[in-house]
């Protein structure tokens, strides 16, 4: 996942102020929206201000659990995770910093492969990291250690490992209630998600057209452009879209990401784009 630089966080700050999110649409102020294809880097993938998420965390929040105290619903948070990958084991961190820093001291380097991302120029997948990221609504293989991006914005990072490594790192860390209970939350809402997806994955006429005349590349429900393109280029791209009511990533290191459904003339808005984005 990327760190922001200062590069990504000048193009964010090129937002007016947004104060409202819902599903994959921001209310900025002075009543106009955008269509939200960054969301969060994916941790809002299942949309902006998910129901029954805000209730686990208005009740947890309602009986003061903002303390890093052992809670049940830590093992509740573990099951959720056990549903998604059977078979591992886990660690849980408060920030990406500290789980970097787990990684770190067990051997294991960046920089992380993305699923949703072509492979950077003239890596095979042979040679790919020891470590990727895991994303859902797109076909993957994760490997022995992957950081799963889940969707809930406000955590905890969580580390997936093979049994086999189990033992190199050291437990994971206590995490305050108040995230735990939303976050478990987010995950059986993400596994109802991926059934559906399976038996009624998306579809889009329009951008599927646009991405033959494009150089565009979409897995899944993400689309793509060159992960190292120049930062200036990026920038202008980024720039262009926003002006359009459309909001990408800050880094080309990251995916637009999808709507499940667009209405008709947003997605032929988009699927334009798509064609002139150079």
């Amino acid at each position: 996942m990327p760190q922001y630089d200062r590069a990504a966080q000048e193009l964010l700050r090129l937002l007016p102020r947004v104060l409202r999110a819902r599903d994959f649409h921001l209310y900025l102020e002075g009543g106009k929206r955008l269509t939200d294809l960054w969301r969060a880097g994916g941790k809002a993938v299942l949309g902006h201000k998910p129901p029954l998420v805000l209730r686990e965390l208005k009740n947890a929040a309602e009986r003061g659990l903002y303390s890093s105290l052992p809670h049940p619903t830590e093992r509740r948070l573990l099951k959720a995770l056990e549903e998604l990958f059977p078979g591992r084991a886990f660690r849980l961190y408060p920030d990406k910093s500290i789980l970097y820093r787990a990684l770190e001291e067990a051997g294991f380097i960046g920089p992380f492969q993305d699923p949703a991302l072509p492979p950077a120029a003239g890596v095979h997948s042979s040679e790919m990291p020891s470590v990727s990221l895991w994303r859902p609504f797109v076909e993957t293989a994760p490997g022995a250690v992957f950081i799963p991006v889940l969707p809930w914005p406000l955590g905890p990072e969580v580390l997936v490992l093979n049994k086999s490594v189990d033992a190199s790192f050291p437990p994971g860390e206590l995490i305050p209630p108040v995230l735990l209970a939303p976050a478990a939350r987010a995950l059986y809402d993400l596994a109802a998600a991926l059934k559906e997806y399976a038996s009624n994955p998306p579809r889009y006429p329009k951008i599927e057209n646009a991405l033959k005349e494009s150089s565009w590349q979409r897995r899944g429900i993400y689309l793509s452009v060159q992960a190292d393109m120049d930062r200036e280029k990026y920038a202008a791209l980024f720039r262009r879209f926003l002006e359009g009511g459309f909001l990408i990533p800050p880094s080309p290191r990251e995916p637009l990401i999808l709507p499940f459904s667009m209405p008709p003339g947003e997605e032929s808005k988009l699927a334009g784009f798509i064609i002139h984005s150079f």
